[in-house]
């Protein structure tokens, strides 16, 4: 995600220490870098893509003159890396700079409307519309601050936002709405930012920006007021206890949890896919005569649960395929009417790269899935669309794989919809549970967190695990198991259940844990005779299951309870929490560093 930081200073000059606090943003993961200033009455801006250093190096960022200032690293969602898209952004006369975190949901919209006005832009960002519709306020009359309040009661989706005006060189105002914000106070100057860790050096005292609510930052003062109407807001100052390093996890102990528990704010934002580009990738499905999914590790997993979204939903059959198979298994079987979606989180990924190489020579339609703007899968695909989670530090992928689920859950829906292979009744429901999931996954990390723990401790020196799931849930089995394997180097088989009397079974013993995927659906009943298979044998069943179905919680050890109501092709997203929260816990009890589990990188550029 991107990360801001802003200072209004006394005395001394703000750039250099906008560019220390860019450098403590730098884990946050980002391809451009910006600073603004204002210094004589005027903006003086610095910005390129690349990493803080090389941007520094090439611009310096350290001479801008100026006793207040804006900066900002940039995670591309809208626009490729380039220099022109690098925040801050500014208004056609130069004088209002912004910079931004989140995804406007309504830029187009807006973008439209200030065309016909005559406003011109220089990026392909959504951020750019926020100062032209500021100045735009402004010429209407408006003062600074009320011209802000006016611009972000319009804009929807998520936003934290830093302004800069140069003819009120006094002040930053900024604004939050979902995306996360806070200011620093000490007695000599003032800071905003995205995240804590940049404040830390400067002061210990904080105040939090919420959701609704705007901010108005001088050397000397900080008020709040919401956005709505106006009014002041009265908050204390809070005192912050974490070290730098913790405060980089926002008080987690490993990046890995902190990314589990930010998942329900990632479906949030993977739920703000822009429509055209939901539509653009539907029709190339649309034509295709047959459909390959292609990708890698838990990418694949998240494929294998979209053959089944795309089969129940669109009665379309489509191939998941590991990419490192594809030549071999697929390549001359692709041709002019094949379509390849990749699903890669880094659109790094070697592997993935060589088959599409491939299919590209045999004239296939390459379709890209990916979590990283301007990455070579976005650039050698016909369309892509971004799944906008924000940068996964953690090498195993948590909050990557769920967005990646709801990303193609709403592709399968949309070419279901084309398609007339679902009624209007049953995409209205599914529309409703898209827009709960991420309430129903916030639930379960609330609920089961601690129950995972207790789990843990009575298995933690198990010697193998089985993951066991029917249907769609064969890959949450599948991605519960790899990442076990991944954290906690527990040897670890997956399988789905009815293949597990055709030879996994001859390996249960007294005692040996078997993880059942088991939600209340066709499948459940077939289920129900795989657990009395492996427990008649020995075995202790874990089960995460729906939390109404009293059958199955008597038939098992220990079980993980999922709100009960969730449709069939969503059911992964919410199954998985409660097996990634094990295999994280279970490397804790195993003296593993969850955050970086050894042989393994975050992307696999090599075949």
């Amino acid at each position: 995600m991107c990360g801001i930081f802003g200072c209004v200073l006394r005395e001394g000059k703000a750039a250099p220490i906008i560019h220390q606090a860019l450098k403590r943003l730098e884990y946050r993961g980002y391809d451009s870098v910006g600073v603004a200033t204002i210094y004589d009455g005027r903006l003086q801006i610095k910005k390129d893509s690349g990493c803080v250093d090389d941007v520094h190096k090439k611009l310096d960022l350290n001479d801008l003159n100026g006793m207040i200032g804006i900066g900002h690293t940039r995670w591309a969602t809208h626009g490729a890396p380039l220099m022109i898209n690098a925040h801050p952004h500014t208004d056609c006369e130069g004088k209002i700079a912004v910079v931004h975190n989140g995804i406007l949901e309504n830029y187009s919209d807006l973008k439209a409307e200030l065309l016909v006005r005559g406003h011109l832009f220089a990026s392909r960002t959504d951020t750019e519309v926020v100062p032209h519709l500021i100045e735009d306020y402004m010429k209407q009359g408006f003062a600074f601050l009320d011209g802000v309040r006016e611009t972000v009661k319009r804009l929807e989706g998520s936003y934290a936002l830093a302004i800069i005006y140069a003819n009120e060189p006094d002040k930053i105002v900024c604004a939050r709405s979902q995306s996360p914000i806070v200011i620093g106070a000490s007695d000599i100057d003032s800071c905003v930012s995205s995240d804590i860790p940049t404040v830390l050096p400067l002061t210990n005292k904080i105040l939090d920006v919420q959701n609704g609510e705007l901010g108005i930052l001088t050397a000397n003062t900080l008020n709040l007021v919401r956005i709505s109407d106006g009014t002041p807001i009265q908050r204390d100052l809070r005192t912050i206890t974490w070290d730098v390093e913790l405060a980089q996890k926002q008080g987690y102990p490993h990046f890995m949890l902190k990314e589990i528990h930010e998942q329900p704010r990632c479906l949030e934002d993977a739920m703000r896919l822009q429509r055209r580009y939901i539509d653009l990738i539907t029709t190339f499905l649309d034509r295709s005569r047959e459909i390959y999914l292609l990708a890698c590790g838990t990418s694949y997993n998240a494929c294998l649960a979209a053959a089944y979204m795309f089969s129940n939903l669109c009665n379309l059959s489509t191939h998941p395929i590991i990419a490192s198979e594809f030549i071999e298994q697929y390549g001359n079987a692709v041709n002019i009417e094949s379509t390849i979606l990749a699903v890669s989180q880094s659109g790094e990924t070697a592997d993935i790269l060589h088959a599409i190489d491939h299919a590209r020579f045999k004239a296939a339609t390459i379709l890209g899935l990916t979590n990283t703007i301007g990455s070579t899968l976005t650039r050698v695909s016909r369309a892509y669309v971004c799944q906008q989670s924000g940068p996964e530090i953690g090498v195993a992928a948590t909050k990557t794989f769920t967005s990646q689920l709801l990303v193609l859950a709403q592709l399968a829906l949309s070419l279901a919809e084309v398609r007339g292979k679902v009624s209007q009744e049953r995409i209205d429901e599914f529309e409703v549970k898209l827009n709960e999931i991420t309430h129903i996954s916030e639930t379960v990390i609330n609920t089961q967190e601690e129950k995972v723990k207790a789990v843990v401790e009575k298995y933690r020196t198990a010697k193998c695990f089985y993951f066991l799931g029917r249907g769609i849930n064969t890959a949450t089995a599948l991605e519960g198991r790899l990442k076990l394997l991944e954290l906690a180097y527990v040897p670890s088989i997956a399988y789905p259940a009815g293949e597990s009397k055709h030879g996994p079974i001859s390996l249960i013993q007294e005692g040996f844990p078997a993880i059942f995927v088991c939600p209340k659906n066709e499948t459940r009943k077939a289920l129900i005779g795989n657990i009395m298979e492996m427990k008649a044998r020995g075995a202790k069943i874990i089960a995460v299951l729906d939390e109404e179905d009293q059958e199955v919680k008597n038939l098992v050890d220990d079980y993980f309870e999922i709100p009960t109501g969730i449709p069939e092709i969503l059911s992964p997203i919410p199954y998985v929490i409660p097996l990634q929260l094990f295999a994280y816990y279970m490397a804790l009890a195993r003296n593993c560093d969850p955050d970086k589990p050894k042989n393994l990188a975050k992307s696999v550029t090599v075949l």
